[in-house]
């Protein structure tokens, strides 16, 4: 069996490298790795380029002006944005636009999905509930209104919807023009409402997230939203979860690829006893072993992706591999920056250094849509319903 990349799959990596190369050509630092206050905005001339490059629309559907390529390429070029520690909303926009041309209302992706593809809407998502730690579509409710809030508009169609609830943790909330909700129905359907920051009664509370960059609070009082911006198809936000989890897995490959780079070049320069640090074993045995994780976390991943988008079948459901490619994601992400300090020593703490940055992004990665413990867990409970042999 063949499990190389297509020549489309590589041509959005090839195209992904020159764009943000550009952010940071030689010698010059990304405005991500530039000491100094986190940016409170998405980086507007990079998003421009991504959708020149036709990168945002690289999995909407063709009869939406898209490439029409799957997961994989998407997740090939987060790997990329990753190792710049890229401020853009990519795998919240592009993902909730997949789960949109899927699943959504065909008026409504014919309006939003082109504009999503030339990089003039930005999407996000509420994925971490009001806690974190309880499922995302228990934390709002959804039910249907007793009358039409106004004929003519999404957000107030008739036969539309109430929202409440508190979906905490939302990144770059303040900077989309909508905002995919999941949420609870009264009978128990887990659905996706689709609402824009500024609809009445939706409140934004400011929150930081490890990284430093703005997450938000979005509070939902009485929001009245129209049934064309709801998904009500089942499987759709564990669909959609899917795609957010597995693209969580690039960003961390590729994050941790760039940390260990970064420490092979600091370990081949840095001398002790006039000889680079590198050719000691003790260096160079955790290096390796930092090596093997990435290794491992790249062959879950691309597991996990090809199944969700092939919709393969196996023994186990797609979500064991999904799980498997989050745990290795989460704990070899950790342990790779974890190493590179150690191997830094004291310029590992330096913020002049851009080291600090990556440690702080892969703690967010590794937290990210739950932890590798509650992926055990997840996988746990396959094993015990789906037994082998």
């Amino acid at each position: 069996m063949d499990f190389t990349f297509t020549e489309e799959q590589q041509a959005a990596v090839e195209a992904a490298r020159a764009i943000f190369s550009d952010i940071a050509p030689d010698g010059v630092p990304s405005p991500a790795l530039v000491r100094g206050a986190v940016a409170q905005d998405i980086d507007r001339p990079l998003w421009a380029r991504l959708a020149a490059g036709d990168l945002l629309n690289l999995t909407l559907p063709p009869e939406h002006g898209g490439a029409g390529l799957d997961l994989v390429a998407l997740c090939l070029v987060l790997r990329e944005s990753a190792k710049m520690l890229a401020r853009v909303p990519l795998l919240e926009t592009c993902a909730v636009a997949m789960a949109i041309g899927r699943y959504g209302a065909p008026e409504f992706a014919a309006e939003l999905l082109p504009l999503v593809g030339r990089g003039e809407s930005v999407l996000t998502v509420g994925a971490n509930g009001r806690s974190g730690h309880d499922p995302a579509e228990l934390a709002v409710t959804a039910r249907r209104a007793s009358h039409a809030a106004g004929p003519g508009q999404w957000e107030n169609g008739p036969g539309g919807w109430v929202l409440d609830g508190v979906q905490s943790g939302v990144p770059w909330a303040r900077a989309a023009d909508w905002i995919a909700v999941p949420a609870a129905t009264e009978d128990g359907r887990a659905v996706i409402a689709l609402v824009r920051p500024s609809l009445e009664g939706v409140t934004l509370a400011e929150q930081v997230s490890t990284n430093g960059e703005p997450f938000a609070e979005v509070r939902l009082d009485s929001v009245c939203t129209g049934s064309s911006t709801l998904i009500e198809e089942a499987g759709a936000w564990e669909w959609l979860r899917s795609l957010l989890t597995t693209g969580t897995c690039a960003r961390a490959l590729g994050l941790g690829e760039a940390v260990l780079a970064m420490t092979s070049e600091y370990t081949g320069k840095r001398e002790q006893f006039g000889f680079p640090i590198a050719t000691f074993q003790a260096v160079a045995v955790q290096a390796a072993d930092r090596y093997i994780d990435l290794r491992a976390m790249e062959v879950t991943l691309w597991q996990a992706a090809w199944r969700l988008s092939a919709g393969a079948g196996g023994a186990l459901p797609v979500e064991a591999d999904i799980a498997v490619a989050k745990i290795w994601a989460s704990e070899g992400v950790r342990r790779v920056v974890q190493t590179a300090q150690h191997l830094h020593g004291g310029l590992g703490a330096d913020t002049d250094y851009p080291l600090h940055r990556f440690h702080a992004w892969a703690k967010q990665v590794e937290l990210s849509l739950g932890p590798a413990a509650a992926h055990e867990e997840a996988l746990g409970d396959l094993l015990a319903a789906y037994p082998l042999g």
